[in-house]
C-alpha cells in the first residue's frame, strides 16, 4: 500500500519521464562491395540523437567526435565515393528503445 509520503509514485513518474525523453542510439555502418555480389561492412561510429537538439557522433575507434544537426549528416562523413565506384557507403542502424527504466544499475541492465 502506498502512503502520501511514499516515494514510489514519484519514482515511477521519473522513470516514465526518462523513457519518454531518452536519446536514441544509432550506429553508422560502412559497407563496400569487395567483389560483385559480395559486401563487407563495419561499424564506423556510434551516435546519440536527442529528441530536440544536437546529434553527437563518435568514431567507433574513439579517435574523433562531432556534433551535427541530424543523424543523416553523419553519413556524409563516413561515405567515400559512390557504390557504383566501389567506394564506401554508409547507413544508419537504430538500436531499439528500451522498455524499462530503474534507479538501480543492476536492475536496468
Amino acid at each position: 500500500m502506498l502512503t502520501p509520503h511514499s516515494p514510489e509514485p514519484f519514482d515511477k513518474e521519473l522513470c516514465e519521464l526518462v523513457l519518454a525523453i531518452a536519446p536514441r542510439i544509432f550506429a553508422v555502418v560502412q559497407e563496400c562491395e569487395v567483389r560483385p555480389g559480395l559486401k563487407d561492412g563495419c561499424v564506423a561510429a556510434w551516435g546519440m540523437a536527442f529528441h530536440e537538439g544536437p546529434v553527437h557522433v563518435i568514431a567507433a575507434d574513439g579517435t574523433g567526435q562531432m556534433v551535427l544537426n541530424s543523424p543523416e549528416r553523419a553519413l556524409r562523413w563516413f561515405t567515400r565515393g559512390g557504390s557504383d565506384e566501389g567506394g564506401l557507403t554508409a547507413r544508419l542502424v537504430w538500436l531499439s528503445r528500451a522498455g524499462s527504466a530503474a534507479f538501480d544499475h543492476a536492475e536496468a541492465a
